[in-house]
């Protein structure tokens, strides 16, 4: 049996510490560079979201940001960029994350600003209709006006999955939108906005014994609620194909996209990390097997890509989460000798393996790529509130190397006999005017 392969993985020093109204948080000390990086996870995202209100998480989120206990609307962006400092914010399946890098004499200041909207924002009926707008406006630019807007991770689900939670619409539409309530916002915060509900990470030119007390300075005192209980969100494999047609007005050439339930990608990791580098073999470079066979031999796609999760990010969702693969190609009748050639590779994997030094090359690559997203002190902190929110470690980020070093080919194969046609939903965006 082939010994597992070896890959640099990183080293973190990190500290935990939860306070008495149950906010996890996650220090790391890294003084190469005199900045800081401040994020907070909430336990909630697009699934949260109750039927009739969709987008709403999205909506909630910009509500973030219009003032807070002590901070009229603006002020948090002036204390963060007169400190030369940036922030945002962005909602997704399962959670919703708040962030900043400052530097480093400015670690109180980002501190306090994160503690004053966790302890109240400013919920009111002119910040809700103001906000309201721009979301409005985001979806019109971003989605309806946009060749391919939100292909297909908004139009996707509805044909993959059967549960509101996993099929709806994340952006929201406009009616359910504008019947959003200033009570609907307060009773979301109060609901899913509670610090037992919630992750803050703190990283970078820091003391950890001196942060722990500035946190404990701005969060302890916020009142403690009860965390919601999250309700299963799981959905067994599809047994027959599914395919439905989106009609895009803006698109120059066709599209598809094609989408697989995976089960479990928490509590079955090494699974999930198999699948990842199944993808990465499909569709990873010039030499990946997708593009060989569609795009150079048959000429059947402009580009391909595969990849694990709703906005690509493998680690980002609990159960379920998708595999998703999709394509351009000019000529509209060339669907079916698609996923005629998708089906024939991932056979050629479930059966004959995986090519001589495929599997490290690409298992190389993709080390190398979360080493490198892990450079800037926000992305690396992000990472730590994320892994400890929704894996319930953050040291599974340094272990991560390893566990992809110890995936076989075995491994890709079974990955590769998941996929098949009874268990796809196949989603075709019809081009221009055609109808």
């Amino acid at each position: 049996m082939p010994r597992p392969r070896k890959l640099p993985s990183p080293t973190f020093d990190l500290t935990h510490h939860t306070l008495d109204n149950g906010l996890r948080v996650v220090v790391a000390p890294d003084r190469s560079a005199p900045v800081v990086g401040v994020a907070v996870l909430y336990d909630v995202g697009i699934r949260s979201e109750p039927e009739g209100r969709t987008g709403f998480a999205h909506l909630f989120e910009h509500l973030m940001f219009q003032g807070s206990a002590n901070l009229e609307k603006l002020e948090h962006f002036r204390y963060v960029q007169s400190s030369g400092g940036t922030f945002n914010g962005s909602t997704h399946f399962d959670y919703t994350n708040y962030f900043e890098a400052l530097p480093s004499n400015a670690l109180e200041r980002g501190l306090f600003l994160e503690a004053d909207r966790m302890r109240s924002p400013r919920i009111t009926a002119e910040n809700l209709a103001n906000q309201l707008e721009v979301v409005k406006n985001e979806i019109r630019v971003n989605v309806m006006n946009r060749p391919y807007g939100g292909f297909p991770w908004i139009h996707l689900p509805a044909v993959l999955f059967d549960t509101f939670a996993n099929s709806h619409d994340g952006y929201g539409g406009f009616e359910d939108l504008e019947s959003a309530t200033v009570d609907d916002a307060a009773d979301f915060f109060d609901r899913y906005y509670a610090p037992a509900n919630a992750v803050l990470a703190v990283a970078g030119d820091l003391d950890v014994d001196a942060t722990l007390g500035l946190v404990e300075r701005h969060f302890a005192a916020i009142a403690a609620r009860p965390a919601p209980t999250r309700p299963s969100f799981a959905e067994p494999p599809l047994s027959a194909e599914r395919r439905e047609t989106h009609h895009d007005a803006h698109a120059p050439i066709p599209a598809v996209a094609i989408g697989y339930r995976l089960a479990d990608p928490v509590g079955d990791l090494d699974g999930l990390l198999a699948t990842l580098l199944l993808c990465e073999v499909l569709s990873d470079g010039d030499a990946s097997r997708l593009r060989r066979r569609l795009v150079q031999r048959d000429h059947l796609v402009t580009d391909i890509s595969a990849y694990v999760g709703e906005f690509g990010d493998p680690f980002d969702e609990r159960d379920p989460t998708t595999v998703t693969i999709s394509a351009h190609y000019a000529d509209a009748g060339a669907l079916d000798a698609i996923l005629r050639g998708l089906d024939e590779e991932l056979a050629r994997i479930a059966d004959d393996g995986l090519e001589p030094g495929e599997l490290d090359r690409v298992r190389t690559r993709l080390v190398s790529v979360l080493l490198r997203d892990m450079d800037a002190v926000i992305s690396r902190t992000l990472e730590f509130a994320k892994f400890e929110l929704v894996h319930g470690r953050a040291e599974l980020i340094a272990e991560l190397p390893g566990r992809l070093g110890a995936v076989t080919v075995d491994d890709v194969r079974a990955a590769a006999r998941e996929l098949t046609p009874q268990r796809r939903a196949v989603l075709e965006l019809v081009a221009g005017g055609a109808k």
